[in-house]
Parts: C-alpha cells; sequence; structure tokens
C-alpha cells in the first residue's frame, strides 16, 4: 500500500518486540485521521525510538487540578485531535447515563487561541471535534463562534441550563501544551467521583465512532448555536452587580493599561470597563491580539511578575497610568501592578490582592445591604495553600471564611452548595491569582477581576490613598500576613515520591518530623494519607487526595508552610506564610523569620543539590 496506508504487513515488519506497545501503535495508525501527528508517531516506528512509542502511547490522560492538561502532539497521554475525540465520547457515554434529558439541554463548548503548526493542532479545531463528537450523536450544543475567556464557558453552562461544558485551554501553561477542562451542570468544574468515572467511560469506548471526524459539523447541524452575543451581553449586564460606584469611575482621571497576554482578553476586558462606566483601559499593542507562540513573553505567565509584565509597564510610564492589570492567555487569572512614589513598580502577590479583593467586596457589601441582612450569612472562602487574611478579616467582621482543598474547581463546588443553602458568597479566591468577585461565574474570572480592582484603585484615588497604602492599612487593622511561594522543578516522579515519603517516615517509620531547623513543629496534615495532628482523631477534614502530594506544617511561631505536587507542571511548590495578630506588626522583624524558617524548609526537607532540583524564586 501507499505510505501512510495501515496494513497489516508493514506493521508486522515493523514489530517493536513488544506486544503491548504493537497494538498501541496499531490502534494509533488505524484510528488518528490527522496525517501531521500520524506521521509524528510512523517515523518514531520507522526510527525504531521504542522509549519514546512507548511513552507516548502506552499511558493516558487523566484529570488533575484543572482537568486533562498535556503538550500538543501525537501520543495517548498528549493532546491531539484523537484523544480529544475519544475524551468527548467517555462524556457523552457518561452524561448520557446521567442525564435523560441530556440532548436537549445540551452543552457548551468555547475555546482559547492556542495552537501547534506541527501537529496541526488549534484550539478552535479541537472544539469542533468536541462539537461534531456530540453533533453526531444528536446534542444540541451551544459551540462559540470565537474564542473566549474560560469564565464565559461555566457561565453559559449555568445560563443555558446545559448539562456540561468544556473550554479548550491550557491556561497560562507554556505555549507546547493544551488542555480540556470540564463544567457539570452546576457551573463549577468536575470533582471526582465525576472525573473518575468518565475516565472509566473514556476507556470503554477509544476507538473513534462514525461522525466524531467530521469538524464541519458546527457549520452545517442544526443542532448547533452560537451562544456569544447572548452570554457576553448577559455577562456584562450580570457584572454591574458587582459595580458600585459608577459615577465616580466615570469621572475617573485614573488610567490604566490592559495586557491580554497575546490569549483572549482584549476585547472582553474592553467591554467590561465599558460595563462599569470606565474609559476604555489602554492596550499593550504587541500583546493584544491571540499568537500562540506568545512571542514577547519568556512565558505566557503573568504570575511570573516584572519579567514578563516589561512591555505593559514601559508603556504605562509613557502614557502616564499608574495601574497596569494583566489577564492570562484565558483570561481567568490576573496579575496587577501599580506605580509607587519612589516610581518604582510593585506587582502585587495572589495574597495581598486577595487582601485588598476581600476588604473591597466586605465594605461594598456593609454599605448596600439591608439594615437587617445577616452577616452571619456572609461567607467568603480560599484554598488551603493561600493567605489566611480573610480569616483574619472574617473573625474581626463577623462573617464565615472557608477553606478547601488546592484547585478551584473545589471552591466552585462549596459556593454552589453554600448559594443553595441560601447563604450569601461575595469573593473567593486562590494565591496563584485566581479571583471570584460575586457569584455570577463559580470559577475564577480575570475579566471580573480586572474592572473591580479598577473601580477599587478609582474608588481610593479618591480618599487620596493608593492600592499599596490600602493593603498596609488592612495588614495594620487585621493583622500582618507576610507570605511567599515559590517552586522547583523536578521531572523525575520518583523523585518527588521519595521527598514525601522521607517527611512521611522522618524520625523513623509514620513520623514526622518535629522540628525544621531552630523552629519546632505543632502539627502536621498530609492530606495526601488523611492524617492530621491537630485533629482529635487525627483524620484529615479536608477530603484525602492520594493522586497527589501535599503536606502542611504548622509552626509554633504562627508560620504555616505547605509542600505540595502541582496538578498541572512538573513543579513541586512551596507556600509559606507568618500570620501576626493586629498590633504585632514589625514587618521586617516578620519577614525575616519567614526566609529563614523557608530556607531551612528547602534545606533539610525539600534537599535541592542532593535530589537534583532546579530553583526557581518567584
Amino acid at each position: 500500500g501507499a505510505p501512510g496506508d495501515v496494513n497489516s504487513n508493514v506493521l508486522v515488519a515493523r514489530s517493536t518486540g513488544d506486544a503491548q506497545l504493537d497494538k498501541a501503535v496499531w490502534q494509533w495508525l488505524s484510528w488518528d485521521k490527522n496525517q501531521k501527528t500520524k506521521e509524528q508517531i510512523e517515523s518514531l516506528l520507522q526510527d525504531g525510538k521504542h522509549g519514546e512509542l512507548r511513552e507516548r502511547l502506552c499511558c493516558r490522560l487523566s484529570f488533575g487540578t484543572a482537568g486533562l492538561r498535556s503538550a500538543m502532539g501525537a501520543g495517548f497521554c498528549y493532546i491531539n485531535d484523537l484523544t480529544v475525540i475519544q475524551s468527548t465520547q467517555g462524556i457523552y457515554k457518561y452524561l448520557e447515563r446521567n442525564f435523560s434529558d441530556f440532548k436537549q439541554r445540551g452543552f457548551v463548548v468555547g475555546y482559547d487561541t492556542r495552537g501547534q503548526v506541527t501537529s496541526n493542532c488549534s484550539s478552535k479545531k479541537l472544539a469542533k471535534l468536541t462539537a461534531a463528537v456530540l453533533l453526531a450523536k444528536d446534542v444540541l450544543v451551544y459551540f462559540f463562534s470565537t474564542y473566549v475567556p474560560t469564565p464565559f464557558v461555566p457561565y453559559a453552562v449555568q445560563q443555558l441550563g446545559a448539562v456540561a461544558g468544556v473550554m479548550i485551554t491550557a491556561s497560562h501553561n507554556r505555549k507546547e501544551d493544551n488542555g480540556y477542562k470540564v463544567y457539570w451542570e452546576n457551573g463549577a468544574q468536575i470533582t471526582s467521583p465525576h472525573d473518575k468515572e468518565i475516565i472509566k467511560c473514556i476507556e470503554e469506548c477509544v476507538e473513534p465512532w462514525n461522525g466524531s471526524w467530521n469538524e464541519n459539523l458546527v457549520d452545517t447541524s442544526p443542532l448547533r448555536q452560537d451562544p456569544l452575543k447572548k452570554i457576553c451581553d448577559s455577562y456584562m449586564e450580570d457584572l454591574t452587580k458587582i459595580c458600585y460606584h459608577r459615577e465616580l469611575n466615570m469621572q475617573s482621571s485614573l488610567r490604566f493599561v490592559h495586557t491580554s497576554f497575546h490569549g483572549v482578553g482584549h476585547e472582553y476586558v474592553q467591554l467590561a470597563f465599558k460595563a462599569f462606566g470606565f474609559q476604555p483601559p489602554i492596550p499593550v499593542p504587541e500583546q493584544k491580539d491571540p499568537d500562540p507562540d506568545f512571542s514577547t513573553v519568556r512565558c505566557p505567565n503573568p504570575e511570573e511578575g516584572e519579567s514578563v509584565l516589561e512591555l505593559s509597564l514601559r508603556l504605562a510610564e509613557k502614557e502616564d497610568a499608574k495601574v497596569v492589570v494583566a489577564t492570562d492567555p484565558d483570561a481567568d487569572r490576573l496579575a496587577v501592578a501599580e506605580l509607587q512614589e519612589n516610581a518604582c513598580w510593585k506587582v502585587f502577590t495572589g495574597n495581598e490582592l486577595a487582601a485588598l479583593f476581600g476588604w473591597w467586596m466586605f465594605s461594598c457589601w456593609k454599605e448596600n445591604c439591608p439594615q437587617d441582612a445577616d452577616v452571619g450569612n456572609v461567607y467568603m472562602l480560599a484554598t488551603t495553600v493561600s493567605s489566611k487574611i480573610l480569616r483574619a478579616i472574617a473573625l474581626k467582621e463577623g462573617f464565615h471564611f472557608e477553606e478547601t482543598l488546592p484547585g478551584f474547581k473545589w471552591i466552585g463546588s462549596r459556593v454552589k452548595n453554600l448559594l443553595d443553602n441560601g447563604k450569601e458568597v461575595l469573593f473567593a479566591f486562590e494565591e496563584s491569582i485566581g479571583f471570584m468577585c460575586g457569584t455570577s461565574v463559580l470559577d475564577k474570572d480575570g475579566v471580573s477581576a480586572a474592572v473591580v480592582i479598577a473601580e477599587m484603585a478609582t474608588y481610593l484615588q479618591g480618599q487620596g490613598l493608593s492600592l499599596a497604602q490600602k493593603l498596609v492599612d488592612i495588614y495594620e487593622t487585621y493583622g500582618y500576613h507576610i507570605s511567599k511561594t515559590s517552586y522547583f522543578l523536578c521531572y523525575d516522579p520518583p523523585t518527588i515520591k521519595r521527598i514525601f515519603e522521607r517527611l512521611r517516615n522522618f524520625d523513623g517509620p509514620q513520623s514526622y518530623p518535629k522540628c525544621c531547623g531552630p523552629y519546632n513543629i505543632l502539627h502536621v496534615r498530609d492530606v495526601t494519607t488523611g492524617y492530621d495532628s491537630s485533629q482529635l482523631n487525627k483524620k484529615s477534614v479536608l477530603p484525602v487526595s492520594r493522586s497527589s502530594q501535599m503536606i502542611t506544617f504548622s509552626f509554633q511561631n504562627g508560620c504555616v508552610a505547605t509542600l505540595r505536587t502541582s496538578g498541572t507542571e512538573p513543579k513541586i511548590k512551596y507556600y509559606a506564610e507568618m500570620c501576626a495578630l493586629p498590633g504585632h506588626s514589625d514587618r521586617s522583624v516578620l519577614e525575616g523569620e519567614l526566609q529563614e524558617l523557608i530556607g531551612a524548609l528547602i534545606e533539610d526537607f525539600l534537599e535541592p543539590a542532593k535530589n537534583g532540583l532546579t530553583w526557581r524564586s518567584a
């Protein structure tokens, strides 16, 4: 046969000598209709690269903290046409079992602007294939006609009463990656047991069905609807629920610069500012249009701080703008920088921004709530590796604060649960610059966060204050919370496992460390095993998550430190925070002690030199 034909004698002639691998190769070459990815596997086979073939074909994608995420390219554990078709078939099967009205209620599909020429793979194409699988099975599909921010998908699921939705995105990951994020009918990302059940369903129907490859169905099927205008209008309308100072915004002389990091954010942030009565922010021209290569930044993650914000800070100086807002490529996260009196820029951490948002959302609630409103009915949430500043504000102001496992999927589900029980949720966050202001979207949202920060800065300017000055004021009122988060890169999973197992058997079997350097440890919580020394029954209150490593140490000096593996990247992350009571505020002393403790934590517990870890100081 012609090259590229799957003809059995070619395959027999090129047997790898490993039956499991031979079967996987045969499946890939029989099923994949994308020439580019098919050729990648064929050439590995021809060159006898069995190790790499095994790596690509003998494992599957699994759900991490943000759905399926991997590099684009050929193979069952990569993101490509075939694995997206397989995943969608599994979801179809699962939803069909769970909802009798699945086909009528429909399914939402959104996508960002990522792509990879060498694999003929783009978010839009993957989204079209996702839609095709469902349309071919007579499911109503709400397929956005252009790229949208990630929060538009959970928002649309709720607004349209759909049973679920998928967003094709890898958010702020490196340009090689893409991903598949699944939302349930409640508008929150799926959590277990749904993820495990979906993986089972995917494994039951790995061979593409007839019609699954028909990506033109989105253009021809009467069951495809475009929700773009309706959802965008409705989203902007809902946004005004958290706009409290429209008149001020309309008169404001404060100027803002916005960068969308070569992603989806530009048009949507412009519209959001308009909805709040602002002049549009000044866009960074080199970064305002989608570019799958993210060509002006070393990595498309605004969390990396000043180094990646270079262009927007220079533009802001030129335009005399005091505040820069940066949305990540899928616009679900927000970084903020403010020009200080000393002509330097302060880039806020996620924890610092949360202190500002928490103060702001509560103050606005207090000013606008009816007389008989019960503050005991009000909630704010954060993930357990995030700053405890909201806990301090809640204690003093009388509302409730709750923690969840890391990952916004846990926050979304919990918020939905609280709302269903008549509670009011004002704000939730995770330290990696993910914020949820209000409850129109049950996921992090950089578009709404950007415009709320703009309103806050405008209001504070009227009081003669900057964001940075207000932050100090919040810490003086509620107690200093000084935190530091960073990570080490480790590409060897056994090493990571060894590091955490050593901590579990530190002074002998099943015994955790009692101190770290000169610092005494009061309590240890290990969410991986479900152990918590601070509880009477020694069981962790947070649900156990065996699939990832996470241990938290509470120190006698008031510091809390967590070591965990990333759910989306090859990283060991560390989080440490000193929490002081109001009035105990010698900031430099607290900072010095935190620095020393982190040094001991790294040397004694992570042993980077011995374990070959690469350090990243964030």
